[in-house]
């Protein structure tokens, strides 16, 4: 690796990727036998590659996590950049997955979690949500027109209340009871993800 080549991405006290890559898709194919994130961009990507690679070129350090079993899966995301961390427990849902992920990063100076199914998220946003990260009790997201997008910024400070998550609420709880530092955008990507089918189109 050339360390000098990659030296302006890399700031020692951003906050570390986690992208949620866990769900089973139900809506997606109710039938289990396709898993969305193995679908293909017009590109030729799959969904799961361009989500990994567009966090991990904004933060390198970047982890995803997945349920158990699920090869094929963890080496798109590992070819996008993102380190694979397998969570039985993620089988319960968003919250679930984000503890775990929040648990095996604990030297993380924050978080920006990112949704594996948005593959249309810029990583210019991804940076900005990270850089907006600057003290540790920050809560950061995309906003437009009253509605929060993704990714999440999280400072180190809510590590305790991150760990406390459970099931599939994700951190929305958390989001509504806090005040989260508004990051003003158009861009579609952080609004957009793939839920049926027609959607990868």
């Amino acid at each position: 690796m050339n360390a000098a080549r990659n030296a302006p991405l890399i700031k020692t006290d951003l906050p570390t990727g986690i992208l949620l890559a866990a769900g089973f898709g139900r809506r997606f194919d109710a039938n289990g036998q396709r898993n969305k994130l193995l679908e293909k961009l017009p590109d030729g990507r799959t969904i799961a590659w361009r989500s990994a690679r567009t966090l991990a070129a904004a933060l390198p350090d970047s982890i995803a996590v997945i349920r158990p079993g699920n090869p094929a899966l963890a080496e798109e995301l590992r070819r996008g950049g993102c380190r694979v961390v397998e969570a039985a427990e993620a089988e319960a849902g968003m919250g679930a997955a984000l503890r775990a992920a929040v648990a095996a990063t604990p030297e993380a100076h924050g978080w920006v979690v990112a949704l594996a199914d948005m593959p249309w998220l810029p990583m210019e946003l991804v940076r900005a949500v990270a850089l907006t990260i600057t003290t540790p009790d920050t809560i950061a997201a995309p906003w437009r027109n009253g509605q929060r997008g993704h990714p999440v910024g999280f400072g180190a400070a809510w590590r305790e209340e991150l760990l406390r998550l459970d099931g599939d609420e994700g951190a929305r709880a958390l989001l509504k009871a806090q005040p989260v530092t508004r990051i003003l955008t158009e861009d579609e990507g952080a609004f957009r993800d793939v839920d049926l089918p027609g959607d990868v189109r």
